[in-house]
């Protein structure tokens, strides 16, 4: 696993290219019986942009399905600051979050040496891997030029074509986000503007240099660029509502309609394409958001950050992100970022990383159980049968943390060794089995 030792590695034919000439490859095949799914249906999927096979070519990973009729996948983010820099944490981190069952992950770097970090982090990584290249662009312009706002477009899209040279699988960019854009922000007024990072340093360029994103004005570059690499652009949603009250607004939906139209123009190229999603959005309107990204996007994969269902949560924002992912995920949703504990606070520890994967793959699977995947309901059934049988140990096997659970097994009395100690002697598994052996 990890980069390919030829990086200049040349592809004939993208994926959904070759889906469309009716060939299924062997790397369809493989994703297919993963996911329980006909070979010839996912690749149809792929050829009309329904699914995703995240691979950069320069990247000998497994591959990984997004998309229609798949399991609701989890990405977890890790990265330095310039407030924290340790590659050796974000290693352990990355070795965390593949343990508790990350799909993929993405380096969010945006302090000290963001080229090691990322190419660290491609050779140890078994799984797909995202980054956003604009935070290396800004982070150069900063330190050589002075302010973010000096970047130039080809400082831009020299980095990403960085990233998909190295091996990068998916590469964040917020392409939708526009001077029109900006105008819309300006007129409806919003709680909280822009909370997206990289949506703030277009921002802040657009403004200052009066001119429009490079990432929408050259968007056929950007096609280009991940073409040579079959890797799949994640489109950014730079207007995502940081806030309950900017919900679904004209703001959040004006970027929607561009990167719905953007989407259309990659996948008639050949290339792959998911569409970011919300950040903050009240329960009732979370339904409303998925159904609404599947019908102006044609069906794109749908990678949503949450989203969270309270502004409140400070501490706990993993599970307002939790159940707000397990319904938008039921609703339609492919892939969940997951958040973390320390969200809105502090750069993630290790401990976060462990509890934010945890509880993002619970939304996940409840997600998927509602959507009828084929698989997911199983894991519950079997468990449901061993705690009938009182196997507690095929009941770690199942659990999605099996060491916080020996350890807590532990701790239970001998005398209550095969029950519960809530419940004890008058545990109802027991007691009702004992009862219908009697005539």
């Amino acid at each position: 696993m990890g980069v390919k030792e030829n990086m200049n590695n040349k592809i004939e034919h993208t994926r959904i290219e070759l889906a469309r000439k009716g060939i299924v490859t062997d790397e369809v095949k493989e994703v297919a019986k993963d996911e329980q799914m006909d070979p010839d249906q996912l690749s149809k999927d792929i050829a009309e942009g329904l699914s995703v096979i995240s691979r950069n070519i320069n990247h000998d990973i497994k591959p990984l399905g997004i998309g229609r009729g798949m399991r609701t996948k989890v990405n977890a983010n890790i990265g330095t600051s310039k407030d924290r820099i340790s590659i050796d944490e974000e290693m352990e981190k990355l070795d965390v979050l593949i343990k508790y069952g990350a799909d993929a992950v993405m380096d969010l770097s945006t302090g000290g040496p963001i080229v090691e970090i990322r190419n660290r982090l491609m050779d140890r990584s078994t799984i797909s891997v995202g980054t956003v290249p604009i935070y290396q662009a800004v982070a150069k312009a900063a330190a050589e030029k002075g302010r973010i706002a000096k970047m130039t477009a080809d400082d831009l899209f020299d980095a990403i074509e960085e990233h998909g040279k190295e091996g990068v699988d998916f590469v964040t960019v917020h392409s939708g986000l526009t001077l029109g854009t900006i105008e819309t922000l300006r007129e409806e007024g919003r709680i909280l503007d822009i909370v997206s990072r990289g949506g703030s340093f277009l921002i802040e360029w657009m403004i200052y240099n009066e001119k429009e994103n490079p990432l929408f004005e050259q968007y056929d570059r950007l096609i280009e660029i991940a073409k040579k690499y079959d890797m799949t652009l994640s489109l950014g949603d730079g207007a995502r509502p940081g806030c309950l009250s900017d919900a679904t607004d004209r703001t959040q939906l004006h970027e929607l309609m561009a990167l719905g139209a953007q989407r259309d123009r990659a996948v008639e190229a050949g290339v792959q394409v998911i569409i970011e999603g919300p950040g903050h959005v009240p329960i009732n309107q979370v339904e409303l958001n998925m159904k609404m990204q599947k019908e102006i996007c044609n069906g794109a994969p749908f990678y949503v950050l949450g989203p969270l269902v309270t502004d409140i949560a400070m501490g706990y924002d993993h599970v307002a992100a939790a159940i707000g992912g397990a319904i938008g995920g039921a609703a339609g949703a492919d892939f969940l970022c997951y958040v973390t504990p320390a969200e809105h606070i502090r750069l993630p520890s290790i401990e976060d990383v462990k509890e934010g994967v945890i509880v993002t793959k619970i939304a996940a699977h409840a997600a998927d159980i509602a959507k009828g995947v084929k698989g997911a309901i199983e894991k519950d059934n079997e468990m449901a049968r061993r705690r009938k049988a009182l196997d507690w140990n095929g009941q770690i096997a199942l659990s999605l943390n099996p060491d916080k659970i020996r350890q807590w097994r532990a701790e239970v009395p001998p005398t209550e060794e095969k029950v519960c100690s809530m419940c004890g002697d008058f545990c109802a598994i027991k007691t009702v089995e004992e009862a219908l052996k009697k005539k």
